[in-house]
């Protein structure tokens, strides 16, 4: 029974971990840099959704614990299926700087840059955006107003 606990904390710990990476940037502002973890949130939130639902729904046996523990995986489904697998496979790939426009002499971590993002046989999407960097893997991304070249 111990051991169950700790697959089910360890199950919904990894769970929530990725479905916060994933609603941050996909979202919101906050854009994830790094390749590796963009596609562990984007991928793992297809794959791991469904099985915290089913462990949610095996282990636990009172029906309120029950009730409130499989809300959030299977909202979650509910909002994988109505934007298609597929479609977040294909916004999985991060975007790439090409070139930076411009930096901040003040504040290092400010630039303007210009970026693409590989979205497979659908091409690539462009934009100019300025950027300030929190780490190397996570940035938060505003749009330019103003057209740089």
């Amino acid at each position: 029974m111990i051991i169950k606990r700790y697959i089910s904390l360890f199950l919904n710990s990894i769970f929530f971990l990725i479905l916060l990476l994933f609603v941050l940037d996909a979202f919101t502002d906050f854009d994830i840099k790094n390749q590796a973890i963009k596609s562990f949130s984007y991928v793992g939130i297809i794959i791991i959704t469904p099985i915290v639902l089913i462990w949610n729904l095996w282990f636990f046996k009172r029906l309120k614990t029950k009730t409130i523990t499989t809300i959030v995986p299977l909202l979650t489904l509910v909002g994988i299926l109505a934007i298609h697998p597929i479609k977040i496979i294909f916004s999985s790939a991060s975007w790439q700087t090409q070139k930076v426009v411009y930096q901040n002499k003040h504040a290092s971590f400010q630039k303007i840059e210009y970026q693409i993002q590989d979205v497979g046989a659908l091409g690539y999407n462009k934009r100019t955006v300025e950027v300030t960097y929190l780490t190397n893997w996570f940035m938060i991304v505003h749009p330019v107003k103003k057209q740089y070249k």
